[in-house]
């Protein structure tokens, strides 16, 4: 199956953990990249972690009410 190269964008606002990270992962079977939005403070470490254990790159950035969480499998930076 192909990636495909367009991002997925996943509002998991108001889900608790482990939905958030079980969406993101689901997303990044079929996309390269994934912006996840999640405001679940559990979230914070799941969702870093999930990156972490399979080599993706993360960006993370801190809205009012959310945090964005921007997956990559390559070519990201960190934000």
């Amino acid at each position: 199956m192909t990636k495909r190269s367009e991002p997925a964008r996943i509002d998991a606002r108001g889900l608790k953990c482990p939905w958030p990270v079980l969406r993101a992962a689901r997303a990044m079977r079929d996309h390269d990249t994934v912006l996840l939005l999640a405001d679940d403070p559990v979230a914070k470490i799941d969702v870093p972690a999930l990156a972490q254990s399979n080599g993706w790159a993360i960006g993370v950035h801190e809205a009012e009410s959310h945090v964005e969480y921007a997956l990559s499998r390559a070519g990201a930076e960190e934000t």
